[in-house]
């Protein structure tokens, strides 16, 4: 994209970054943890201007891809009384509350150990760990990322159903920028 995704500008004087936390704060999620790495320095001015309730994880390794991102979240948020957590990506910048909030709902009765938000066979985001198996993701093969842990503890309970297309949508290239923001700013 040639510049920090989190930073990129949405509708409304948002970034990518500050609708996420938005979204999980609107969905009653507790405490927001934004792994920086490439960037960081104006990605936590940005939030820190926004006053945005995060605290930051450093991954001095972002380039060793997410693995390493999710790492270093996870050695912040992993003390007691965490049961899960909720892990999302930068550049699937306009998932829902309803979403966020099925996935929680979908934990908090199956106690699965992964969920994440499904529709017509496609995994999106975001996608609950619960904190058994924190260890796993701390084992993994960074060459593999984290997808091969997810694949091997999903089940039937893991899978929730949604309709949000912006879930699912990932946004890696500018032109996928460009069509996004023409959709933010469709009118209702």
């Amino acid at each position: 994209m040639g510049r920090a995704k989190a930073l990129l500008p949405l509708d409304a004087g948002e970034t990518f970054l500050s609708h996420i936390v938005r979204t999980l704060r609107d969905a009653d999620v507790d405490d927001v943890v934004v792994v920086v790495g490439h960037e960081a320095e104006e990605i936590v001015a940005d939030m820190t201007r926004r006053n945005a309730a995060v605290r930051f994880a450093l991954n001095g390794d972002f380039d060793k891809g997410q693995l390493s991102s999710l790492v270093a979240g996870l050695n912040v948020i992993d003390r007691p009384g965490v049961t899960a957590t909720l892990v999302t990506l930068v550049d699937v910048p306009l998932l829902s509350v309803s979403t966020v909030r099925a996935v929680v709902d979908r934990y908090r009765r199956t106690r699965a150990p992964i969920v994440r938000p499904v529709a017509r066979g496609r995994h999106g985001h975001p996608v609950l760990i619960d904190r058994g198996l924190f260890d796993r993701f701390r084992a993994a093969d960074p060459a593999q990322g984290p997808s091969i842990v997810v694949r091997q503890h999903v089940s039937a309970d893991s899978e929730v159903e949604v309709d949000d297309a912006n879930a699912f949508r990932d946004v890696d290239t500018p032109d996928e920028y460009d069509r996004l923001l023409r959709d933010v700013k469709k009118p209702v």
